[in-house]
């Protein structure tokens, strides 16, 4: 069988599971089981392809059909401007949390040095972002998952910020190294009892870890503020992302820890998506 027949049939039993990228899907697997990229791909759809990676097509595309995310079936996700290794121990990056990396380039517009601890570094595209971009920065990532932290040193080898980045086991509660300039956190925050509601790609497969919140939403947030508010420095700036119905309450638990609110940003869906404050 040639690729493109492969891709085909692969584009219809992904279609027939109501999958809407399914023919984009069924490229970047087959990129995936050929080793190569989708250019090769699309340039050589005629060239028959060997046996075995033809039925490792046939499992990817049976995978996907079971809504397993694309970024796990290739341990790859892009985001702002890298690719960033990701496995089923992080989060797969959101286009949404983008924003969260234009404000900080935009709050440190003139700032030569900064130290920045990304509480729940996860995959560690928030904080490596950052590093790449701004070349005297120096950042901290904590995680309670040690997977999560190795990832985290993989993707700073790959972008290659490994000297200015340290990652610690730690819980938010625990951790007392240093003073920063800057805090970012995207903690979990989905109530307890609204996980079985989200979409399958999501509940199925992306860490619980993650995602929970507890069963206000709010568990871990209130952890995030309380210590961040001991770890900043005065005048710091604290960047952290929110479920989409949690302003208000964000907000006083913010302002009862001493920070002053600057702004309030909205995601694509024109939701409530991030708070800056400032530590007064």
């Amino acid at each position: 069988m040639n690729i493109q027949t492969a891709i085909i049939k692969g584009t219809n039993i992904l279609k027939e599971k109501y999958i809407p990228t399914a023919k984009l899907d069924s490229e970047i697997l087959m990129a995936k089981a050929i080793g190569q990229d989708r250019k090769y791909i699309i340039l050589n759809n005629d060239k028959n392809l060997k046996e075995e990676n033809l039925k490792y097509f046939q499992k990817l595309i049976e995978e996907r059909s079971s809504r397993k995310p694309i970024a796990y079936l290739t341990n790859k996700k892009f985001f702002w401007k890298s690719e960033f290794f990701v496995t089923r121990d992080t989060l797969i990056p959101r286009p949404d949390t983008e924003l969260i990396i234009e404000q900080i380039l935009k709050l440190s517009k003139y700032k030569n040095k900064m130290n920045i601890l990304d509480i729940g570094v996860g995959s560690g595209c928030i904080l490596l972002s950052i590093l790449k971009e701004r070349k005297n920065f120096y950042g901290t990532g904590i995680d309670i998952s040690k997977n999560c932290l190795n990832i985290s040193k993989i993707n700073a080898m790959n972008l290659k910020v490994v000297a200015r980045a340290k990652f610690f086991k730690s819980d938010v509660d625990k951790f007392v190294q240093g003073k920063y300039d800057m805090i970012v956190s995207n903690p979990p925050y989905i109530n307890k009892l609204d996980l079985k509601y989200l979409e399958s790609d999501v509940a199925n497969f992306e860490p619980k870890l993650a995602l929970d919140g507890g069963l206000d939403g709010l568990s871990e947030i209130r952890k995030v503020i309380s210590k961040s508010s001991e770890l900043i420095k005065k005048n710091g700036k604290f960047i952290l992302e929110i479920g989409f119905d949690q302003k208000n309450k964000v907000i006083n638990l913010l302002k009862k820890k001493g920070f002053y609110i600057n702004s309030i940003l909205k995601d694509f869906a024109k939701n409530d998506r991030c708070i800056v404050s400032t530590k007064i």
